[in-house]
C-alpha cells in the first residue's frame, strides 16, 4: 500500500524508502536495529533478499508520529525531531582574586594622605602666622581630600585594601574634627596660641597615622594601624 509523508524532513524521507509495505509470504528474523539522530529508542530492521525493512508502527513510535488509515491508504505524519540542547556554556576563567594590598590602592592612599597633609599644613601655617582659620580658607583643601579618599574607595579591590579603606576613612575623619576645632575657636574669637599645635594630641594622631598609612607595603598582607582608631 502507498505512504502519503506530512511535513516531512529530509530524514524522515529518505527514513520512509526503508518502509516497503507490500506483503511478505513468510515470517522474515530480525537480524538489526534502526536508529534515528536526535529521537530516542531503536526500531527493529529485518533483511529479505538484501533489502532492510522497517515495521512502519515501529517507526511511527521511534519518531513519535502518527498512523492514520484512509481506505487503502497509510498516511505516517513524523513529528519534527527534538532541538539539540546546546553543550552548557563553560564557565570564563575566572583570574584568582589577588591577596594583599594592590598597588593601584597604595597609590591612591598616598595621594590622599597627601592631600590630607595639605589640609593640615594650611591650618598649622595660619596658626604661626596668626591668620585666621576659615571655612574659606581651608575649604579647597579640605574639598580635595574627600575627592582623594573616593578615589581610595574606588581603587579598593583586595580584602586587604577593604580592610585598611576604614583607616583612611577615619584619617579623614580626624583630619575633619581637627580642622572643625580651630575653626570653632576662630569663629568664638578665642586666642589660639602660635605653637598650640604642637601639643595637640589630636594632631599627633593624624600625623602618625598619615605616616602609617604612606608606609603600607605593595602586595603585603592587611597591617592594622593603631594610630588611626
Amino acid at each position: 500500500m502507498p505512504v502519503r509523508l506530512k511535513r516531512l524532513s529530509v530524514a524522515g524521507r529518505i527514513m520512509m524508502l526503508l518502509v516497503p509495505c507490500v506483503g511478505v509470504a513468510q515470517a522474515p528474523q530480525q537480524n538489526g536495529t534502526l536508529a534515528i539522530t536526535g529521537h530516542t529508542g531503536t526500531a527493529p530492521v529485518v533483511r529479505i533478499s538484501g533489502k532492510n525493512y522497517v515495521e512502519v508502527e515501529a517507526l511511527a513510535r521511534l519518531t513519535n508520529g502518527s498512523i492514520s488509515f484512509h481506505g487503502d491508504r497509510i498516511t505516517l505524519t513524523l513529528s519534527a525531531a527534538p532541538p539539540t540542547p546546546a553543550p552548557p556554556a563553560s564557565a570564563p576563567n575566572q583570574p584568582p582574586e589577588k591577596k594583599g594590598y594592590s598597588r593601584d590602592f597604595l597609590r591612591a592612599t598616598i595621594d590622599a594622605m597627601a592631600a590630607i597633609g595639605d589640609w593640615r599644613s594650611a591650618i598649622v601655617n595660619a596658626i604661626q602666622h596668626s591668620f585666621p582659620v576659615t571655612e574659606d580658607y581651608v575649604g579647597g583643601d579640605r574639598r580635595t581630600a574627600e575627592s582623594k579618599v573616593d578615589l581610595v574607595s574606588t581603587a579598593a579591590a583586595t580584602d586587604a585594601d577593604r580592610e585598611c579603606l576604614d583607616l583612611v576613612r577615619n584619617e579623614l575623619g580626624a583630619m575633619q574634627k581637627l580642622s572643625d576645632g580651630y575653626l570653632a575657636m576662630q569663629k568664638n574669637q578665642n586666642y589660639v596660641a602660635q605653637d598650640s599645635m604642637a601639643s595637640d594630641p589630636l594632631d599627633q594622631q593624624v600625623l602618625n597615622c598619615a605616616r602609617g598609612l604612606s608606609s603600607l607595603p605593595a602586595g603585603g598582607e592587611f597591617q592594622d594601624v593603631a594610630s588611626c582608631h
